[in-house]
Parts: C-alpha cells; structure tokens; sequence
C-alpha cells in the first residue's frame, strides 16, 4: 500500500519538471483511514512546497493522518518555511518518504526533527525511483554544478550528417519532438562555435508553450559571427558565451552591448577549461545543461569528466562515407580499455527511431 501512495507523490512531482528548478520535483499525499484526503505538488520555484500545497487542499482534518513524500521534508528556511514544522504542526502521525536530501542543509535532521516530535517514520519506499527523477537536483545540490546529458542522434552506422554535411533530419519528427521536451525542462543548452558557424541555429524550444534554455556556446576565442540568430536574438533569448583567458577584450565589450554574458574560464590546451566553466555555471544557479556537441565537443566534454548521461536517438538508415561525422569526434581514445562506459542503458523505440540512454561512469 505504501508503494501505490508513493506512485502517486511521484505522478504529482513530475508535474513541477521544468518549472521548479534549481529545487527538486517534489509531490505529497495524505491519507486517512485508507482514503486520500489531500494531494500537492512544488508547483514553481520559490512558491509553496508539495507538503504545503497537499495540506491547503485538504478535505477534511489531516490530524493523525499518514503523509507520503517523495524526498525528506525540508527543516531549514529557504525561500519558504521549514516544512518539517507544518507537518508537526498538523498533527500528522505518519510520514512516509521516498529518499532522503542530500542538501547539507537537510541531510537527515528534517527526520530526526519529525521524529523528535513522536512521528512514526518510514524511509526508503521506491527509493530508485525517487533518486531518479530528482537526479538533477541530487549532482547539483552536493556538488554546486550542473547535471550535463549529452544528446545525439544518428544512422544505424553511427553518422552524424551524409558526406555532404547535410545532416537534416536523421531521425523522424517525434524524436525531435522529444529533444524540444528535453530543452523545455533543462536550464540550459550547450553546443560549440563550429555549430553555430555551420548551421546558425537558434537554439530554441518550438513546443507551443515551451520555455527557451538559456544558450550555452563554446567560443575559446570568440570566433561566433555577430550576424549569427543566436547575438540577434541575445536580447530576447538568454545567452552566455564562453571563452578563455586571453580573449579580444573589444569583442567582448561588443557581445555585451548586444546581450550577452562572457564568461572567461582558465584556458586548458588554448581552449575554455569545462570543468572551471562548469563551477561558474553553477554559480549562476544553472543545474542542467543538454549538451547538443558537435562531435568535437562532445570529447572534450566526455574527455573532462563532465558528462552524467548520454541519450542517442538511431534512425533507422545508413549513410556510409569515411568522412561522415560521427557523434564523438576529437582525437577519440588510443586503447579501448580507455573507452568512456556507460552504464543503466535503456533502449526505447520513439516511433521508427530507437532512444538509447545511460550514465557516464565516470572515474576521474
């Protein structure tokens, strides 16, 4: 029975995805004698949490009561108060949780603090699954930096674009679909210089209602055209440009008076340095980024450690051509026993076209 009311707190988190961030996704459900008798969710960043929202819509008097929540209850104040303490407040005698917060700030004592107060607690009810649809939130709250998904998608052979550089589209509609999904939720997107000079994209999200992630582009010494959509469009779209120590400081006096944030890292290998770019990402409250490559930049990402899972979508085609361009580009790695692993791979069909994804295990 605890698993059904688990299920449902979490059918009820995910409907915050995209709109609570740098906050967890968190649903709540009471129940009383068997029988639901309020339910919420965190709605919105800096609003009521699910617990609050789950007591306000309450039918009827939640005193001794069971609550089911997907992630500790909150004992600190942030933008709202301690949620540990309305939960003692309304009487209830149960609470029921999914996984514990990792934040410094919690980490524990919003249980001790419940049970301190007589409340009977239970802990760890489909804990995976809870981790997992907060696994954003569980990087970023520990270690301050975004949780980075490496996107791509391509033929059965592992291509990119024909030999021609022609490379739209591989993948059917629904695939692409799901990506402009994918970049409504994360806080932001990422790609290097090359690909804004190749394809001059805009990197937008075109689903109707759909929020735009903040532009992400590697640009080591601000090579990016000004007449490129992504500077016209800085005004509206938020975009950062990164690039390394040493960059034409007249450019980026320009690139400001149209909008955009430089941020200059250390320079690695004459290049920006992800990892210190990732420490100022994080600063700025970013939690996720979608990494859209291209293929060189998709090394140097999986080359710094940075990536924590990867979705590749497969068209069902072959392109062929020694010089087609395949997903992970650079130098690649010299012995297999190098090769970047991936684990938890799941396989999907989207349609005609197959999704795989998984996570970097990344040992650095």
């Amino acid at each position: 029975m605890d698993e059904k009311y688990m299920k449902l707190a979490l059918e009820l988190a995910v409907k915050g995805k995209g709109k609570v961030s740098p906050n967890p996704m968190v649903g709540a459900v009471i129940v009383k004698e068997k029988k639901i008798i309020g339910q919420g969710f965190h709605e919105a960043y800096g609003e009521a949490h699910a617990e609050v929202n789950a007591f306000k819509n309450a039918v009827e008097d939640v005193t001794g009561a069971t609550l089911y929540v997907n992630l500790e209850p909150c004992s600190h104040y942030g933008k709202t108060p301690p949620c540990v303490d309305k939960i003692i407040e309304k009487k209830i005698s149960k609470v029921v949780i999914g996984s514990l917060d990792p934040n410094p700030l919690v980490a524990g004592r919003g249980v001790k603090k419940l049970m301190e107060a007589g409340i009977e607690v239970k802990l760890s009810v489909l804990e995976d699954q809870c981790k997992k649809l907060n696994e954003v939130f569980m990087k970023y709250i520990v270690e301050k930096q975004p949780f980075v998904i490496m996107k791509s998608a391509m033929s059965l052979d592992g291509k990119i674009a024909a030999p021609s550089g022609e490379s739209k589209w591989i993948t059917g509609e629904e695939a692409r679909n799901s990506v402009h999904k994918l970049r409504d939720e994360v806080s932001a997107i990422m790609v290097g210089v090359n690909t804004v000079i190749k394809d001059n994209p805009e990197l937008t999200c075109r689903l109707e209602g759909g929020k735009n992630p903040i532009r992400i582009i590697i640009d080591s010494t601000l090579r990016i055209p000004m007449e490129s959509k992504i500077i016209k469009g800085a005004d509206i779209t938020p975009t950062i440009i990164a690039a390394a120590e040493g960059a034409d400081k007249d450019k980026i006096s320009l690139l400001e008076s149209k909008g955009v944030k430089v941020i200059i890292t250390k320079a690695k290998n004459h290049s920006v340095d992800l990892k210190d770019l990732m420490n100022k990402l994080g600063e700025l409250k970013i939690d996720s980024i979608l990494l859209e490559g291209g293929a060189a930049l998709n090394f140097s990402a999986l080359e710094e450690g940075i990536v924590d899972k990867v979705q590749i979508y497969i068209a069902p085609k072959l392109i062929g051509g020694e010089e087609s361009k395949t997903p992970v580009g650079g130098r690649g790695i010299e012995l297999l026993k190098d090769a970047f692993r991936v684990e938890k791979l799941t396989a999907c069909f989207i349609e005609e076209d197959i999704l795989l994804e998984g996570y970097v295990m990344n040992v650095s």
